[in-house]
């Protein structure tokens, strides 16, 4: 019995979406066609330099192509940022930290990119915690000591960041609304610098990678307060989290590092990286080689990537706004 028109029309549309699907699956099959390159925003030793290479190995191999690492340091991590934004050519990623993926135009306008519309999540790779860790000359030897003398002596004390506007500054802003706490903020080139002025009393406190600051700690040079984590961390358990010694509530941050892509990448092929990059973050000796570095794995889909730089937009952007911080 022939077709009617309706029948006619509705089964030639679903032969069109079926043929639509296979060739784009066919092309995200048949990619990559050339090597892949990961923009790094940070110079060569750094902690997303590290990680962009310690899955490029493994992703090459999955891939069958090289994977090649360029670094792009400057502007915290937004020149890079941009390369990956304005790449055109479908083998081009980057692995990127909190806030080139979530607070980069609210901290200024002038950024040449928006997060949120111009990249596309991959996965969240690995987090870890910041240590609130102070000068071995500040009273109190909990954090419940601590805080009861950081509370008085208000402006009199004094912070350390890498920079106006990372995940330490912020978050110390953040922190200084749960706690009560108000000491002045100083910027310094980077943490090796910030950890120098607290040893030598310059300044009482930072929030630091645990990793680098648990060195200084078991030598002696410096004191733990407690880790940003909701309980401990894996990557220095020894440490209790500010929020179980009850000094806050609710208080959590973390830092992270992720991979993205452009927004024009063809979903097919993102999902293929996304996949990927996840089951290589999870591969035993890649956990191994993270946690030495100071991360915790996380390796997440896409969605999930997408779901924490919103959260952290939400937590941070608050801060910025509130406080007034600008990097301009």
């Amino acid at each position: 019995m022939p077709l009617d028109r309706r029948t006619f029309i509705a089964s030639a549309a679903a032969c069109s979406v079926t043929s639509a699907f296979a060739q784009k699956s066919a092309a995200a099959d048949a990619w990559p066609t050339r090597p892949i390159r990961i923009f790094v925003g940070f110079p060569g030793g750094s902690t997303p330099d590290l990680v962009a290479r310690t899955i490029a190995e493994p992703l090459s191999k999955a891939l069958g192509q090289p994977v090649i690492v360029e670094n792009r340091p400057g502007a915290a991590g937004n020149i890079a940022t941009e390369q990956v934004v304005r790449s055109t050519d479908n083998h081009t990623i980057g692995v990127m930290i909190n806030g080139n993926l979530t607070i980069a135009k609210l901290l200024n306008a002038a950024t040449p990119y928006d997060p949120a519309k111009d990249l596309a999540p991959i996965s969240l790779i690995a987090t870890a915690p910041l240590l609130l860790t102070a000068a071995t000359n500040t009273p109190g030897q909990t954090a419940q000591e601590f805080f009861a003398a950081a509370r008085p002596a208000g402006n009199k004390w004094s912070y350390g960041s890498p920079g106006v506007g990372t995940v330490a500054h912020i978050g110390m802003e953040l922190l200084k609304s749960k706690a009560g706490i108000d000491p002045v903020h100083v910027p310094y080139p980077g943490n090796p610098q910030v950890i120098t002025a607290m040893i030598s009393g310059q300044i009482q406190l930072a929030l630091l990678p645990p990793a680098l600051a648990a060195q200084n700690i078991r030598a002696g040079k410096l004191k733990a307060i407690g880790v940003t984590s909701a309980g401990r961390s894996s990557l220095v358990p020894e440490y209790p989290s500010l929020d179980e010694q009850g000094v806050t509530h609710g208080f959590q941050l973390e830092i992270w590092n992720a991979a993205a892509a452009p927004a024009s990448m063809p979903k097919p092929i993102l999902n293929k990286l996304s996949s990927l990059i996840a089951e290589i973050a999870h591969m035993p000796d890649v956990r191994q080689k993270l946690f030495v570095q100071g991360w915790q794995v996380a390796g997440t889909s896409a969605e999930g990537l997408a779901y924490r730089m919103k959260q952290d937009t939400a937590l941070l952007g608050g801060i910025i706004q509130s406080r007034g911080i600008r990097t301009e």
